[in-house]
């Protein structure tokens, strides 16, 4: 038997779980709350219209882009780094509040990704609501969020 087919052979009795690359991307709970700390300091800069609490959460080269629905049907995707982003969180008497739903949350060593349905109300009223997804990276023990990206649409939102 060559050695090519032989290595086939023993890497297939191993079974899936014995290849290499990443293994179960489930993540347990205690890892999934690391991740999502800084998800939830975002969203609670976003209600408090701190951009520099969000600006703490985030890698500095990364972005932020919208994929927004429109009613007739036709879709705009808005890209900006967190600069832009950042530019509209000001300081202003209406409510924010962003409701997160069940998050998804998957980790291969230093990288990680959350899917999670949201709404997003001022003073009470459902203005849009969608799916963001954040992709996050692990430097010096911290979790820091390089991308986030949503889906942005006003039909199909329901009140709380």
């Amino acid at each position: 038997m060559s050695i090519p087919l032989l290595l086939s052979v023993i890497a297939m009795a191993a079974g899936p779980n014995q290849q290499p690359g990443p293994q179960a991307l489930s993540a347990p709970r205690d890892q999934a709350a690391a991740v999502l700390a800084p998800i939830k300091a975002m969203m609670a800069g976003i209600e408090t219209r701190n951009a520099e609490m969000i600006l703490a959460q985030v890698r500095p080269e990364g972005s932020a882009t919208a994929v927004v629905e429109h009613s007739d049907g036709t879709t705009t995707v808005k890209r900006s780094d967190w600069a832009t982003y950042l530019a509209v969180i000001k300081p202003g008497p209406e409510r924010y509040q962003a409701t997160l739903g069940q998050p998804a949350v998957k980790i291969d060593g230093n990288i990680a990704m959350v899917w999670v349905p949201y709404s997003f109300e001022i003073d009470g009223a459902v203005i849009h609501c969608g799916v963001d997804h954040f992709d996050l990276v692990r430097e010096n023990a911290e979790w820091k969020v390089l991308n986030e990206t949503w889906s942005q649409r006003t039909k199909g939102c329901s009140a709380k």
